[in-house]
């Protein structure tokens, strides 16, 4: 979702500079790219890490909820369609084929960016939405893809994964299917089973049976 459909990346970006700032520091950009796609605990643990600041339990939870509250507010105010996203969202709705969100946000934040998507389709486009909250394990373990595969009952072998972050690559792939990755703010080695683009601009069906391909030959030339 953020950063993969919409451009809500920087939002959170823009939460955890303002709270390195009142913690007397300021965030480098390499902690930030290190964040992207993580859980906020593994977040907060980059960012304390970063400034060399330790906090209490109670003191991290407080971060965390200035934070979502943060993003939410921006949330509320302004979503961008990343290019591409929505022209092969609707394309992989028209054809019919099951579709599920699988985000690392909680669904408390993850319902606002839901309904502005849901907003430019007559009908949801999406057949389950999975957050951050609702999986035994978060990205980058298998467990999101397998739960959102499980519900729509599909097998890894028939699934293309969309993802700009490092940990959400891991996780598709870990859970075995084809992965497509858009670049986004943290780079990601070449890996069996997995296509590299830009941008979603240009990208359409025919494109995402040739991630499946690309897979199916990785997999062939590995037995």
């Amino acid at each position: 979702m953020d950063g993969t459909l919409v451009e809500t990346e920087e939002y959170w970006g823009e939460a955890m500079f303002e709270l390195a700032g009142q913690l007397g520091g300021r965030m480098s950009a390499e902690a930030r790219a290190a964040t992207v796609g993580t859980s906020m605990r593994v977040a907060m643990d980059i960012l304390y890490a970063d400034l060399g600041v330790t906090r209490t339990e109670e003191q991290t939870r407080a971060d965390v909820e200035q934070i979502m509250d943060a993003v939410a507010r921006r949330m509320s105010e302004r979503l961008i369609w990343l290019p591409g996203a929505q022209e092969l969202l609707a394309a992989v709705h028209e054809a019919g084929l099951r579709t599920a969100l699988v985000t690392t946000t909680p669904r408390r934040l993850a319902d606002l960016v839901i309904t502005h998507i849901e907003a430019a389709f007559a009908d949801g486009p999406f057949d389950v939405t999975v957050c951050g909250d609702e999986v035994p394990a978060r990205k980058p373990d298998p467990a999101p893809y397998l739960q959102a595969m499980a519900a729509l009952g599909v097998s890894p072998g028939e699934s293309v994964v969309i993802e700009d972050s490092l940990v959400g690559v891991t996780s598709g792939l870990a859970a075995g299917a084809a992965v497509l990755g858009v670049a986004g703010l943290q780079a990601v080695s070449p890996a069996s089973g997995l296509v590299q683009v830009d941008s979603l601009a240009g990208i359409g069906l025919p494109e995402l049976s040739d991630v499946l391909a690309h897979r199916r030959l990785a997999e062939s030339a590995a037995r």
